[in-house]
């Protein structure tokens, strides 16, 4: 749909009209004042008025290309300025779905190496990328979010259909990109501000973590009862060993370290207090059980929502008057040309 952004700006096409009729009452002013003032004295009088009172020439073909120039250039600059543009629809759709927050520890702990895949140590991070990156990827018709946290905690991506750039974030996310600390507490009560707003029973919230809290201002089990008063459930998944000294990469080396626990018992109160779910990240049946309780809940419903995107239009109308001017500007004898010939007509 075609419309003009300042359509009152069309006035500005009777200025130059205007501009006219004044000029020419002052003529006609001019011209009477001379003939009431000015008087001739000519040997042969007679024969000179006779051949200034002769027919007017009639207008050249350049001084009417001159004032159409003129014309095209007024025109195009009155058009630019009341900016047209072109009103492209844009509906947005979504269909029944649930809104998913993940909330993805980032800390240092997430380098430990107390896991194996085809009989190679790997990181807790690897693992969490390994199994949420196929969560995400099954998630059809959901909402997707992802909050990361480490001595703070930080939205990577807002709530989003757009599964495959949610995916790409959380593989290009590294350990202690937030911070050395794990503020479990502060990222839930990130996630539960995202997600008080969206339609209540579709509400999820999706923990990774290692279960120690070692920094933040908010307590997990704090953080978890005001997700249960919100209505939004959480279903932590925990990643690590019971290892009592687990390998971790440091300063390049490969070091052992005692502190590095795992506190299942946290994320199972978090998951408890929320009428949720806990899953270990290593057990091969989680996702299946994560999505079974998932599915269980009531979808949100569709939603439909269409937007007019402008589409400004004023280049146009914009280098129509400069290629006027620029003709003008090209055969600027014409102006004089007209000139000469108004003041000896």
């Amino acid at each position: 749909m075609f419309n003009f952004q300042w359509p009152w700006m069309v006035v500005l096409l009777i200025v130059p009209t205007l501009m006219w009729l004044k000029n020419r009452d002052r003529s006609y002013a001019s011209t009477d004042t001379q003939e009431r003032k000015v008087t001739l004295v000519h040997p042969d009088l007679h024969n000179l008025q006779a051949a200034f009172h002769g027919e007017k020439p009639a207008m050249t073909l350049g001084s009417k290309v001159y004032y159409l120039l003129l014309a095209l250039l007024w025109l195009g600059l009155t058009l630019a300025i009341m900016r047209p543009q072109w009103l492209e629809p844009h509906t947005e759709e979504r269909s029944e779905g649930y809104d998913l927050m993940l909330a993805v520890d980032a800390s240092h702990s997430m380098e430990a190496l107390d896991f194996t895949v085809e009989g190679r140590q790997v990181s807790r991070m690897q693992v969490v990328k390994g199994v949420m990156g196929r969560f995400i990827e099954g998630r059809q018709d959901d909402r997707v979010g992802l909050v990361i946290f480490g001595s703070q905690a930080f939205v990577l991506s807002p709530l989003t259909v757009d599964r495959q750039a949610v995916r790409h974030l959380l593989s290009d996310l590294v350990p202690r990109i937030a911070g050395d600390g794990t503020a479990m507490g502060d990222a839930l009560g990130l996630g539960v501000k995202k997600l008080r707003e969206r339609p209540e029973g579709s509400r999820v919230l999706v923990l990774i973590a290692d279960g120690e809290n070692t920094a933040g201002t908010i307590p997990p089990l704090e953080a978890a009862r005001l997700a249960a008063r919100e209505g939004i459930r959480i279903y932590a998944i925990g990643v690590g060993s019971d290892q009592k000294e687990v390998p971790i990469m440091e300063g390049g080396r490969l070091v052992t370290r005692d502190d590095l626990g795992f506190d299942e018992d946290v994320m199972r109160r978090i998951a408890s207090t929320t009428d949720g779910a806990y899953f270990r990240a290593t057990d091969t049946s989680a996702l299946e059980n994560i999505y079974q309780r998932i599915d269980e809940l009531e979808k949100s419903k569709a939603e439909s929502r269409t937007v007019m995107i402008p589409y400004p239009l004023f280049r146009w109308p914009l280098g129509l008057a400069l290629l006027a001017l620029l003709v003008l500007g090209l055969f600027p004898g014409a102006r004089l040309r007209r000139l000469s010939r108004s003041r000896h007509g």
